[in-house]
This record gives C-alpha cells, sequence and structure tokens, in this order.
C-alpha cells in the first residue's frame, strides 16, 4: 500500500517483490546512521497518522555472482509508538530470491555509513560490527 507514495517522492520499489523478508541479527542490533532515502510525514493511510520512513542499502551476497541489491525497509518507531520494532530484525526489500525458505541464513553487505551493526551485549555496547 505504501509503494505509490514512495514512487511520488522518488523511490520506484518495482523492481523488488511487494513483501519484505524479516533477518534477524541477533544477537547483534542496529543503529540507523545515514539512510540512503528518508521520508518525513507520509500519510499513506487513510485513518493512520503520518509516519516517517528511511531505506538503506543492502546486497544479499551470493555463493555465485555478484550480491543481489536491495533496501532495508525502515519505518521510524517514534513515529509509530503502538508498533513495536525489533532491534535485531531487518526489514529487506529484494526482488524475488528463488529458493530462499524460513531459517535459511543470509550474509548482507549494509554500508556502514548508512546504518552500523552492534553488539547488544552491554559490555562490548560500544563496538561496531563493520563489513566492507
Amino acid at each position: 500500500m505504501q509503494a505509490p507514495y514512495f514512487l511520488a517522492l522518488g523511490l520506484d520499489l518495482s523492481a523488488f517483490y511487494m513483501g519484505t523478508i524479516n533477518a534477524s541479527i541477533s544477537p547483534l542490533r542496529y543503529r540507523l546512521a545515514r539512510a540512503r532515502y528518508t521520508f518525513r510525514k507520509v500519510k499513506w493511510h487513510p485513518t493512520e497518522a503520518a509516519e516517517d520512513f528511511s531505506f538503506i542499502d543492502v546486497g544479499l551476497t551470493r555463493p555465485v555472482g555478484p550480491p543481489l541489491p536491495g533496501l532495508i525497509y525502515y519505518p521510524h518507531p517514534e513515529t509509530k509508538p503502538e508498533h513495536f520494532q525489533q532491534p535485531d530484525v531487518l526489514e529487506l526489500l529484494l526482488p524475488f530470491v528463488d529458493g530462499l525458505s524460513r531459517g535459511a541464513e543470509l550474509s548482507l553487505r549494509i554500508p556502514a555509513e548508512q546504518m552500523v551493526i552492534e553488539s547488544s551485549d552491554r559490555e562490548n555496547e560500544n563496538k561496531s560490527i563493520v563489513e566492507n
């Protein structure tokens, strides 16, 4: 339902499957840094409040061939407080991935300048995990 609103704002999601892959990075968590796209106060639903959304580049690495490019879809939880956003689940927008099944291990490339992946362990709270 949101895709036409993002298209009107300049982000065409038609290359992606219209659904997200929810990928857990537990025990790690993520922190938004500087997203590729951020849209503020998007009024996409007639009865719900406007929301903020960000999109972060991601590449799904595969055994053969280049990474499959996609986006991490991030609805800002502070603009929809009744929706709990888990700090260890990334919502991936990708083209259809043939053969993907529940519980499959994925390898992702996320630009560190867009999103920081860090330890959820309090002792290591300031240590970031960077993959180039």
